[in-house]
C-alpha cells in the first residue's frame, strides 16, 4: 500500500518532515490504489467469490450424486450449516487478524477455556440467580481478555504473533484443564439451553448468530475506518504509521476482536453440545486459517474478504459431510483438504506477483 493510500485510510496528513516532497512526482494514475474494472472482476473480490461459489456448488453436486436424498435432506443441510456456525464465527475474527498481517493460533484453546469458565459451578449458580446471559458474558469476556493479552504481547512486547499466540494456545488449554479437572461440565441452565437450541423460521439460533456476525464483520471490514486501517496495517505498516495510525493500539484491537469471536463461538458450542470441556475447539485454529486462506484473504496481509471466509467455511463443512455420508476415510479427507489449501496458497502467490507487476 502506498503512503498516499494509507493517508486516505486514516484521514490524517503526515508532517512535511516525514515524507519526501511530491512537487516533482509524476501525476497519479487514473485508477491509483485500484485494480481497474477488469482486475476487479477477474482478480478482485467478485471474481474470487464467484470461483468459490462454483467450487461449493461442485462439491454439492458430488454429494447429491454420491449420497442422493441423504445429502439433499433438510436435516442434513441444517447439520452442515449448524457445524459451520461455530467455526465460522471463529473464522470471522481470524480474517481480521490475517488481514492485519498477523496470525492467531490460540483461538481453539481460547474457545475451550471460555467454554469451561462459562460452565463452572460458580458461573452457572450466578446465572440461576441473575440470568443465563451471565454465562454468555463470561465466555465472551474470557475470550476477549485472552485476545487482549495476545495483542499486548505482539504489539508492545514485540513478539512475533506466531510465537505469542502459540504460547497462548498452550497456556489457555492448560488453564482449561486445571479449571475443569480434565472433566466435562454440563450446562444445567434450562433458559440457556432453550435459547441456543431453539430456532427461528426453521433455522437454528446459532446459525442466525453466525449470519449476524458475518454481516457485521463485512460492514466493519469494508465500510468503517477500523476496517480500512486493518487493511492498511497489513498492507504496509510503515506507510500506515506515517499516515497517523497507531499500529500498536490497532494490533491490540484486532487480536481482542479475534478473542471476542472465539469466546462467542464457545458460547455457541455450549448451546450445541450442552457441555464445557478443555477439549472443545481442538484444532479449530487450523480449520479457521484454512477457511480464511481458501476464502481469499492474503496470508501476508493487506487484503481480506468476509464473504470469501464464509464460503470457505461452507466448502470445508460440506466436504466433510460428503465424506461422512459416503463412509470415506478421514485420512483421505485430510489429504483432499490439504490439497485445497495448497492450491489456494499457490493462487494467492500468483495474485501477489501479478499485483506487484502492475
Amino acid at each position: 500500500m502506498s503512503e498516499q493510500a494509507a493517508r486516505s485510510v486514516s484521514g490524517a496528513e503526515p508532517s512535511s518532515a516525514s515524507l519526501p516532497s511530491t512537487e516533482s512526482a509524476p501525476p497519479p494514475a487514473p485508477d491509483e490504489g485500484g485494480q481497474g474494472a477488469r482486475a476487479r472482476l477477474g482478480g478482485g473480490g467478485l471474481g474470487r467469490s464467484l470461483g468459490l461459489i462454483v467450487a461449493l456448488l461442485l462439491i454439492c453436486l458430488v454429494g447429491a450424486l454420491t449420497s442422493g436424498d441423504r445429502f439433499l435432506d433438510v436435516d442434513n443441510v441444517l447439520t452442515i450449516v449448524r457445524g459451520a456456525a461455530v467455526i465460522g464465527v471463529v473464522s470471522i475474527g481470524m480474517t481480521f487478524v490475517i488481514t492485519a498481517g498477523g496470525i492467531d493460533l490460540s483461538v481453539g484453546s481460547v474457545l475451550g477455556l471460555a467454554s469451561v469458565w462459562a460452565t463452572t459451578l460458580a458461573t452457572q449458580a450466578m446465572a440461576e440467580d441473575v440470568h443465563w446471559v451471565v454465562m454468555v458474558f463470561t465466555g465472551v469476556a474470557v475470550g476477549t481478555a485472552a485476545g487482549i493479552v495476545n495483542g499486548i504481547v505482539v504489539s508492545y512486547g514485540k513478539v512475533v504473533s506466531f510465537i505469542a499466540t502459540f504460547a497462548m494456545l498452550i497456556a489457555a488449554r492448560g488453564l482449561a484443564e486445571i479449571i475443569s479437572g480434565r472433566g466435562t461440565q454440563l450446562v444445567t441452565n434450562d433458559g440457556f439451553d432453550d435459547f441456543f437450541n431453539g430456532s427461528f423460521l426453521g433455522v437454528p439460533t446459532i446459525v442466525w448468530m453466525f449470519i449476524v456476525v458475518a454481516a457485521l464483520g463485512w460492514v466493519v471490514l469494508n465500510r468503517t475506518t477500523f476496517g480500512r486501517r486493518t487493511v492498511a496495517v497489513g498492507g504496509n505498516a510503515e506507510a500506515a504509521r506515517l499516515a497517523g495510525i497507531n499500529i500498536r493500539r490497532h494490533t491490540v484491537y484486532v487480536f481482542a476482536l479475534s478473542g471476542f469471536t472465539a469466546g462467542l463461538a464457545a458460547v455457541m458450542m455450549l448451546g450445541r453440545t450442552g457441555a464445557g470441556s478443555s477439549t472443545n475447539g481442538m484444532l479449530y485454529e487450523l480449520d479457521a486459517i484454512a477457511a480464511v486462506v481458501v476464502g481469499g484473504t492474503l496470508l501476508v496481509g493487506g487484503r481480506g474478504t468476509i464473504v470469501g471466509t464464509v464460503i470457505g467455511v461452507l466448502i470445508f463443512q460440506t466436504l466433510t459431510n460428503v465424506f461422512v455420508l459416503n463412509n470415506l476415510s478421514t485420512s483421505v479427507q485430510a489429504l483432499v483438504q490439504g490439497a485445497i489449501i495448497v492450491i489456494a496458497v499457490l493462487l494467492q502467490q500468483r495474485f501477489v506477483v501479478r499485483a506487484r507487476s502492475t
